[in-house]
C-alpha cells in the first residue's frame, strides 16, 4: 500500500516496507491463531447487556477551561472541549466486520444515536482494526459532517478510496496537528498493529493521542499492550501528567496470544501509575466479543488491581456506553500512588498472568 507520507529514512518504526514497534513484538501467526481458537476457553457472553446510562444527547459545544467526553462504545468516544466537537475512534455498526452479515457482533447499544451527534468537527483514528474504523460510520460522518480525519500513516489512503472528497490528515508519531480554540493534537507511539485484511499486515501505521485542552491534557492510548510501559513513560515526559487518561482494559485472553497487543487491567493500572493521571477511564470492554474472557471480567480485573496497587477506585473505572465524564474535577486521593503493591497480588483467572511490579 503506498505511502502518501513516507516515514524519514531514520525512522525507528518504518523498515521501508512495514511498520514495528521498537523493541517490541509482532503479532502472532496463524499457527498460533489456530491453537488459541482451538483452546476451548472461551466464556459464553449474554446475546444482550444494557448500560446503566440513558442515550446521552450532549450540548452543541463546550467552551472555557470545561471539557465533556462521552463513551460511545467500545474505544468510541466524543470529546468536546474549546468549542470543538472530536471523535475517536467512533463505531456505531452492528458488527466489527469486513461485512455486516458476519463477524464480532456488538452486545450493547452505543451510547448515542447518530441523529444526537453535535456537528463533528474532527474524527481521530488509532488504527486500521475493523473494532476502531469502521467503514459505515466513518462515511456516514464524512456525508453529514465533513470532518477533519487525523488518522495513522497509510490509513489516509483508504479513507480516500471511499470518500475521495474526505479532508484527511496522515500522521507519524510525533506529529501534531492544531484543532483551533486551544487544543493541539499530538500523535504517539503504542505497541500494536494494523490490517484490515490477510495480505496488509503492519502496512499502515497506529497509535495514541495526546489531546492539550483548555481542560487540561487528555491521553486517549487506543489500542496497545503494555511494552514493559515503554510508550506510557514517553508520554509523561514529552507531555506532562494527564488530567484525563483513556485505557484499554478488555480483548486479553488468552495471555498466550494477547499479551503483546491488548494489555490486561492490571497492566492498565500500571500503565495509570506511569502516565500519573489524575483520573483513568477503562474502555475497550464489554461491547464486542474478540477474546476468551467473561464480559464482566475486566472491571473486576480492574478491581483487584486498584487493590494491589493502592489506587484509589475513585481515580480508575471502567466505564460503560452513554456514561459522560467532565472536566475539572475533583479526585481527593494521593496524586501519586505507592510504587509497590499493596499486600499480596490477588489469584488469578487461568488465563490471567500478573506481570512484576515495574521499576
Amino acid at each position: 500500500m503506498p505511502l502518501s507520507k513516507t516515514p524519514s529514512p531514520s525512522s525507528e518504526h518504518f523498515d521501508g516496507q512495514l511498520f514495528f514497534n521498537p523493541g517490541g513484538e509482532a503479532p502472532k501467526g496463524f499457527a498460533d491463531l489456530l491453537r488459541w481458537k482451538l483452546n476451548g476457553r472461551k466464556a459464553r457472553w449474554p446475546a444482550r447487556l444494557e448500560s446503566p446510562f440513558p442515550r446521552d444527547r450532549p450540548p452543541a459545544r463546550v467552551t472555557g477551561d470545561a471539557l465533556r467526553l462521552l463513551h460511545i462504545g467500545h474505544s468510541g468516544f466524543l470529546l468536546q472541549a474549546g468549542a470543538a466537537n472530536v471523535l475517536m475512534d467512533p463505531h456505531l455498526s452492528e458488527r466489527c466486520s469486513p461485512s455486516q452479515r458476519f463477524g464480532p457482533r456488538r452486545s450493547i447499544e452505543p451510547g448515542i444515536d447518530f441523529s444526537d451527534l453535535p456537528a463533528i468537527d474532527a474524527v481521530c483514528l488509532s488504527h486500521s482494526h475493523y473494532d476502531h474504523m469502521d467503514r459505515a460510520t466513518l462515511e456516514r460522518l464524512h456525508d453529514a459532517f465533513a470532518p477533519l480525519f487525523l488518522v495513522p500513516l497509510g490509513v489516509d489512503a483508504i479513507l480516500k478510496r471511499w470518500r475521495p472528497q474526505a479532508r484527511v490528515r496522515a500522521l507519524d508519531w510525533g506529529d501534531r496537528a492544531a484543532l483551533g480554540a486551544g487544543i493541539e493534537v499530538h500523535f504517539e507511539p503504542a505497541h500494536h498493529w494494523s490490517a484490515r485484511g490477510l495480505f496488509d499486515r503492519r502496512c499502515t501505521l497506529w497509535g495514541a493521542f495526546a489531546f492539550h485542552t483548555p481542560a487540561g491534557l487528555v491521553f486517549f492510548g487506543g489500542d496497545s499492550g503494555f511494552h514493559g510501559g515503554r510508550n506510557y513513560r514517553h508520554v509523561r515526559e514529552r507531555h506532562g501528567a494527564p488530567k484525563l487518561a483513556i485505557l484499554p482494559i478488555g480483548a486479553y485472553a488468552p495471555r498466550s496470544f494477547m499479551a503483546p497487543q491488548h494489555q490486561d487491567p492490571d497492566e492498565a493500572v500500571r500503565a495509570a501509575r506511569f502516565l500519573e493521571a489524575e483520573l483513568s477511564l477503562g474502555c475497550h470492554w464489554g461491547f464486542f466479543q474478540l477474546t476468551d474472557e467473561a464480559h464482566d471480567e475486566p472491571p473486576r480485573r480492574l478491581a483487584a488491581a486498584l487493590r494491589r496497587w493502592d489506587l484509589s477506585p475513585e481515580r480508575f473505572r471502567a466505564v460503560r456506553p452513554g456514561e459522560v465524564q467532565t472536566l475539572p474535577v475533583r479526585i481527593d486521593a494521593p496524586a501519586t500512588p505507592p510504587l509497590e503493591p499493596a499486600g499480596e497480588a490477588v489469584e488469578p483467572t487461568p488465563h490471567a498472568i500478573h506481570a512484576a511490579p515495574p521499576p
